[in-house]
C-alpha cells in the first residue's frame, strides 16, 4: 500500500505538465497587473484626450457635408 503510494507520488513530482501550467498563469498574472497598472496610471489622461476628440466631432459637419453630426 505504502509502495504504491509512494510510486504515484513519485510520477507527480516527475510530470512537468503542472508546472508548466502554473508559470503560464503566473505569466498571464504578471500582464494583466501591467494592463491594470497602465490603465490606471493613463486612464485620467485618455478620459481627457477621448472627450477633446468627442467634442471636435460634435462640432464637425456631417458626411454630406452640412448638418449638426447627426444622422
Amino acid at each position: 500500500m505504502i509502495t504504491t503510494l509512494l510510486n504515484i507520488l513519485s510520477m507527480f513530482r516527475k510530470d512537468a505538465r503542472g508546472a508548466t501550467a502554473i508559470e503560464y498563469g503566473l505569466i498571464a498574472a504578471g500582464i494583466a497587473v501591467a494592463i491594470a497598472a497602465a490603465v490606471f496610471a493613463l486612464g485620467t489622461d485618455l478620459s481627457g484626450l477621448f472627450g477633446d476628440v468627442s467634442e471636435a466631432l460634435d462640432g464637425a459637419p456631417a458626411e454630406g457635408g452640412e448638418g449638426d453630426g447627426t444622422n
